[in-house]
């Protein structure tokens, strides 16, 4: 089969499967988010913990949880990085530095997943199964609730309560991502995913022995896919064929890393009682995630250069069993859903190419988006594109049935401004250090592509990275262990702020000056504005990078 059949047949089955369970995964979603009952293991749970599961929170109180809870992840996962000796399964290694540990413990607190260290050389499995792993779980369930609190304050009338957030918690994680990991863990399994405890030591063709490393690589890898996580158990990520060994494994991962960011926009329409408004929504990611496939699909399989045409596309950082054609699927689909798993070297790419994903992070992470965080992150823009609107004919702008005032604008443009700032100031503190020039990997338009692409990738809580780049510098860790903070928790604090608003307002009845949010005629218009609000923002960065080195 040749590598555009094997492409469009991977797209066509991949959107078939996501059709089937859109219906039936995402109503679950809904029900396991609005049941009144507890799971008698929850129960024991909550009381362990000390937690009323029938109590609500307002928003200062579930931010209050969100952040308290991230913030013991953090601790906890940095002593285990940094003591790993001292655990058991440490394959002999030492712990972390403080910096690289603390950038490490940052990064899968906030479901970013930047490494900047080979997983197979520098961590034990203990560290792994027992930190890493956890935290790809706990935060996912993270993002998920606070996407859900968000929509409970579209649904709620004159109350300031938005949920219980350890009740979304524990569910988002048991009823949710463990049982759907679990099934996904054998099935990687089954396409020869590996999975144990120990390396192996083999007798080499060139003489003398090497070590080929092990370890629980199908747990992590399902969860690390299906809560758009990123973060690899090998160096390569997804290249590596203890990760990814077949074409049918990287259909699977790409289910997996769809497969909840699309259905919660089918949860969102059930919720607030029109089914329409999801499906705008899905439609809006939809139309940008797919003009991304086709111009980085167009760009690596075009063959623009000899070497591509001599090569049947750019294959430079590609694995040939894969091909051009799956390789850029892979990255767009990852760059589009903060999971920031890689089976390609995007450093590699053509410069359309890799300006693609760089942009798919800027508009950031909507299409369609991390689990929760894409949800939540494409609402506020829905919010500005009605404000917007609003202004054009001079309504007071509504969605949903709540009036957007003062107070939701400020939160949306803080919302919107935030994490632009966080990577605009990174990107130029990065640059005039003198030291930067040594840790690119290349230089002129390329090179600073990649300290765009590191800071873009972090601030937006993505993780996958330009690779040329070195990053184990002090300055590095922290700069960047900042960006992905900064980048997670002040979106969330601006979304539950705004869901708390919301909430506490009664519901506004449709009339006929309403603007309808649940056409297709708007979700053309909430993706202007994104691709908007994007260009104002990033274009001289882009121009400067992916554009000089296209140009040049």
């Amino acid at each position: 089969m040749s590598d555009t059949a094997s492409g469009l047949l991977t797209i066509a089955v991949l959107v078939s499967l996501l059709a089937i369970v859109y219906v039936p995964f995402g109503d679950y979603l809904a029900r396991v988010y609005t049941s009144p009952s507890h799971w008698r293991v929850e129960r024991r749970l909550y009381r362990l913990v000390g937690v009323n599961p029938d109590a609500q929170q307002t928003a200062r109180s579930y931010t209050m949880s969100v952040l308290g809870f991230s913030l013991v992840s953090i601790v906890v996962l940095f002593l285990i990085l940094v003591g790993q000796s001292a655990l058991p399964f440490d394959r002999g290694l030492s712990g972390m530095t403080w910096d690289m540990g603390l950038n490490t413990a940052v990064s899968f607190a906030t479901n970013t997943n930047w490494q900047s260290y080979a997983g197979e050389s520098t961590l034990g499995f203990a560290a792994q199964a027992g930190g890493l792993v956890i935290q790809n779980f706990m935060s996912a369930a993270v993002g998920m609730a606070v996407a859900v609190a968000l929509i409970r304050g579209f649904v709620r009338s004159r109350t300031g309560e938005l949920g219980n957030f350890w009740v979304d918690l524990v569910r988002g994680t048991s009823r949710i991502l463990l049982p759907i990991a679990f099934v996904g863990a054998i099935l990687l399994i089954s396409q020869g995913v590996i999975q144990n405890f120990s390396d192996h030591t083999v007798n080499a063709l060139g003489g003398g022995t090497q070590v080929i490393p092990g370890g629980p690589v199908a747990s992590q890898e399902a969860i690390k896919e299906l809560g758009t996580n990123g973060g690899g158990f090998f160096n390569a990520n997804s290249a590596h064929p203890f990760e990814n060994p077949t074409p049918l494994s990287n259909l699977l991962q790409l289910f997996l890393i769809l497969l909840i960011p699309v259905s919660l926009t089918r949860t969102l329409g059930t919720m607030v009682g029109s089914r329409k408004q999801g499906l705008a929504i899905l439609g809006a990611m939809t139309l940008l995630l797919g003009a991304a496939v086709a111009v980085a699909t167009w760009a690596e399989v075009g063959a623009h250069s000899q070497a591509a045409r001599l090569a049947g596309g750019a294959m430079e950082g590609k694995e040939t069993q894969f091909g051009a054609w799956a390789s850029s699927l892979y990255a767009v689909i990852t760059t589009g859903t903060s999971t920031g798993a890689v089976n390609s070297a995007h450093d590699s790419m053509t410069p359309a190419g890799g300006g693609t994903v760089l942009v798919n992070m800027m508009l950031g992470e909507v299409s369609p988006g991390g689990v929760g965080s894409g949800v939540y992150g494409i609402l506020v823009m829905a919010i500005l594109t009605v404000f917007i609107a609003g202004l054009l004919v001079g309504r007071t702008p509504e969605i949903l049935g709540k009036k957007i005032g003062t107070k939701e604008m400020t939160y949306v443009a803080l919302y919107v401004l935030s994490v632009p700032a966080i990577v605009l100031v990174g990107v130029g503190t990065a640059i005039a250090l003198h030291s930067t020039p040594d840790a690119m990997g290349n230089p002129g338009g390329h090179g600073f592509s990649e300290v765009v692409y590191a800071f873009t990738s972090a601030g937006n809580n993505n993780g996958s990275a330009f690779g040329g780049i070195a990053v184990t510098s002090t300055f590095f860790q922290i700069a960047l262990a900042l960006a992905m903070l900064l980048g997670r928790f002040v979106p969330i604090v601006l979304v539950l702020a705004l869901a708390g608003s919301l909430a506490k307002q009664g519901k506004v009845p449709d009339t006929a000056g309403t603007l309808p949010t649940n056409t297709p005629l708007f979700a053309g218009l909430l993706v202007g504005v994104i691709l908007l609000i994007t260009g104002l923002t990033f274009f001289p960065a882009l121009a400067l990078g992916p554009l000089a080195e296209a140009l040049a």
